[in-house]
């Protein structure tokens, strides 16, 4: 029993120098055994949020699977309605993760949570990115207005009401400048129907 509580104690110690959520690879890279991890799992010291990422069963939790979208999945960026949803942009409740990922880069496999996957160009990708700290995990999610440009991009996919909605509250509510929105609408080439929108609204 000595034994076992000592090896758990030492992987709570590592998790926690770790920022208390961290993958299996990332724990046996700092010196954990499997079967040190998978005691702590056992014993409650760990939660397995999903199939290799573990987090400190004491820490507060309000957003699992973004915590393990971005655990699991570092070059992934929150956008469209997740993004939205983050900024108080969309009355929608996200019903899958989306996610922007560069063309050509596949997704991981995740049993949980469900994924929208989109791929961007790289200057898409890249523009409109901020960095948030939730549940004591950094995410990278898409800006107010790369949301908006973003949503008007993928229309087809998540509907032209939601793009215009999100237009009018990152409006209403100053979450993004009309020169903001303009310059998001050129990186994705939405610029000619987004500006009608924009000019009617602004």
């Amino acid at each position: 029993m000595f034994t076992i509580q000592s090896s758990t104690s030492s992987a709570v110690a590592v998790l926690t120098r770790l920022g208390g959520t961290a993958r299996t690879r990332d724990l046996r890279a700092a010196g954990l055994h499997p079967r040190d991890i998978y005691a702590a799992r056992d014993d409650g010291r760990f939660i397995e949020l999903s199939r290799g990422v573990f987090r400190l069963a004491d820490l507060p939790l309000t957003e699992p699977d973004l915590v393990v979208v971005a655990t699991r999945m570092p070059k992934a960026v929150l956008c469209l309605v997740t993004a939205l949803h983050l900024h108080g942009l969309t009355l929608e409740l996200p019903r899958a993760v989306h996610v922007a990922l560069p063309r050509g880069v596949h997704p991981s496999r995740l049993d949980h949570p469900p994924l929208e996957v989109y791929h961007f160009s790289a200057k898409s990708y890249e523009a409109g990115v901020e960095t948030r700290e939730l549940d004591g995990v950094s995410m990278r999610l898409s800006t107010p207005a790369k949301s908006v440009a973003d949503a008007f991009k993928f229309r087809s996919r998540i509907g032209l009401e939601a793009a215009l909605d999100a237009l009018k509250l990152a409006l209403s509510s100053r979450a993004a400048t009309p020169a903001q929105l303009d310059r998001m609408a050129r990186v994705n080439r939405v610029q000619a129907v987004m500006r009608p929108y924009l000019e009617a609204l602004s």
